[in-house]
C-alpha cells in the first residue's frame, strides 16, 4: 500500500547569522550560494575599538592588582603591630577594608577584560551550522548592529533536508502502526507533475494531531539530498510506501465503477461481449488499484466508453502501446 500527499521541502535547520556586537564590516569571505561547513568563518568586523577597550582594562587590573597588593602588606603590618598597642584597632579594620574594596576592583578589571575577549572573538562570525548561504545582505564597510534585525546572511541545511506532507485522517492508523512496530517507511518525492523522481527518504516523525479543518495529518520525511534536487519550500509530491503486497491482483482504477450498492467492473468474455463483476478493491497506488477478489489475472476489463455499455454489448480491442483496453 502506497500514500500519496503533496508536500513542502522543509529545512531541517535554518539560521539567520546576526552579529553580537556593533562596527564596521571589514571582510565577508563566502560567496552567495556558496556551501559552507560549521565553523566556516563567513565575516569579520572590526576589532580595533574593542582591542583598545582589552588594552585599557588590562593596564587598570594592573594598576588595582599593585595597590591591593601593597594593601595586604599594610594589613599584615598592621596585624603584626596591634598586639603591641602600636596602632589603633580602627586603623586596622579600616585596611581590612581597603583590601576588600581594591579586591572587588581588581574583580572587576578581570571581568572587563573577558569581556573585551569576548567581543573581539565575535568580531569573527562563523557558520554554525553546515549548509547552503543565501545571498549577502550586507556589503563590506557598512556599520552593522547587534539590534539589526536582517542579519549578515541566511544559512539553510540542505543535506540532509526533510518534506512535511499531509495524509488523510483514515490513513493514519496504519502509518501510527508500522511506526509503533520501529518499521522503515520508505518515501520517494517527485517533482509537481508526479513523473520525475526528485529524492528518497524515509519517514521520520509525525504531526501530534489532525488538523480538524482538512481532516489530514502531517508528516516529515527526510531525504538525504546527495544530488540536491530538493530545494526549501518546493512544492513536491510524496510516496509512502506503507506496505509491500505480493501476487495481488490490480487493474487500471479508471476500469472501477461504482453505484449506491455495488463496486464492479467490466469484464470482457472470450466471446467479445462484457459481462458485470463485482470486485472488491483493496489499496490504490497511481491510477492502479488492487482487486482483493472479483477479478484473476489475465482477465480483460473494459477501460474506456463504459457509459454505453450494458450486459452483454459487444466490444472491439484496442491496443495502446503496452495496455489493453476495450471499447463499447
Amino acid at each position: 500500500m502506497e500514500l500519496t500527499g503533496l508536500g513542502n521541502v522543509t529545512p531541517i535547520y535554518t539560521v539567520t547569522v546576526k552579529t553580537r556586537v556593533d562596527g564596521e564590516l571589514t571582510k565577508v569571505l563566502y560567496k552567495e550560494s556558496q556551501l559552507v561547513h560549521r565553523g566556516e568563518l563567513l565575516v569579520q568586523i572590526d576589532a580595533r575599538p574593542f582591542e583598545a577597550q582589552l588594552l585599557q582594562a588590562e593596564g587598570m587590573l594592573l594598576r588595582d592588582q599593585s595597590q591591593l597588593d601593597n594593601a595586604r602588606i599594610d594589613l599584615q603590618r598592621f596585624q603584626e603591630l596591634l598586639p603591641h598597642n602600636a596602632v589603633p584597632e580602627q586603623q586596622l579594620e579600616t585596611q581590612k577594608a581597603l583590601v576588600k574594596q581594591l579586591t572587588g576592583a581588581v574583580k572587576t578589571d578581570e571581568g572587563q577584560i573577558a569581556a573585551a575577549k569576548v567581543n573581539i572573538a565575535y568580531c569573527r562570525i562563523t557558520a554554525p551550522i553546515t549548509g547552503r548561504v543565501g545571498l549577502r545582505l550586507v556589503d563590506p564597510g557598512n556599520i552593522v548592529h547587534a539590534s539589526d534585525q536582517s542579519g549578515l546572511v541566511v544559512i539553510t541545511q540542505i543535506q540532509p533536508i526533510s518534506v512535511i506532507f499531509t495524509v488523510a485522517e483514515d490513513q493514519v492508523p496504519a502509518v501510527v502502526a508500522k511506526m509503533a512496530a520501529r518499521q522503515r517507511l520508505s518515501a520517494t518525492a517527485y517533482n509537481r507533475d508526479n513523473q520525475a523522481k526528485l529524492a528518497e527518504g524515509s519517514l521520520t516523525s509525525l504531526d501530534n494531531e489532525i488538523d480538524p479543518t482538512t481532516g489530514t495529518l502531517k508528516l516529515r520525511a527526510t531525504f538525504d539530498n546527495g544530488g540536491n534536487n530538493l530545494f526549501p519550500n518546493q512544492f513536491v509530491n510524496v510516496r509512502l510506501l506503507v506496505e509491500q503486497k505480493h501476487g495481488v491482483t490490480k487493474a487500471p482504477t479508471a476500469a472501477i465503477q461504482r453505484n449506491s450498492n455495488n463496486t464492479y467492473v467490466y469484464l470482457v468474455k472470450p466471446d467479445s461481449t462484457v459481462t458485470v463483476r463485482n470486485v472488491t478493491v483493496g489499496a490504490t497506488e497511481g491510477d492502479q488499484s488492487e482487486i482483493s477478489s472479483g477479478l484473476s489475472p489475465g482477465d480483460v476489463v473494459v477501460l474506456t466508453g463504459v457509459d454505453k455499455l450494458q450486459e452483454g454489448s459487444k466490444v472491439t480491442v484496442h491496443f495502446a502501446g503496452d495496455d489493453t483496453q476495450k471499447r463499447g
